[in-house]
């Protein structure tokens, strides 16, 4: 069970809470790369602890630090 407080976004929202185009993240979506996602039925939703713990992953020190292989 999740956390009452932990908030779903649809789409455009998590789009906006990572400061991402809807369009990248769709794709991201398709190929694995972007966050972690829950589909009910058509729709596809973000949890908010999801969004955040991808953001965090994404860290790096240098532009040729490749970061963790997953």
């Amino acid at each position: 069970m999740l956390p009452a407080t932990d908030r779903a976004h649809d789409t455009p929202s998590a789009a906006a809470f990572l400061g991402l185009s809807t369009s990248i993240l769709n794709k991201w979506r398709v190929s694995g790369r972007g966050p972690t996602f829950r589909k009910f039925g058509a729709r596809v939703v973000y949890f908010e602890r999801d969004l955040r713990a991808w953001a965090d992953s994404q860290c790096r020190r240098s532009t040729s630090d490749a970061g963790a292989r997953v």
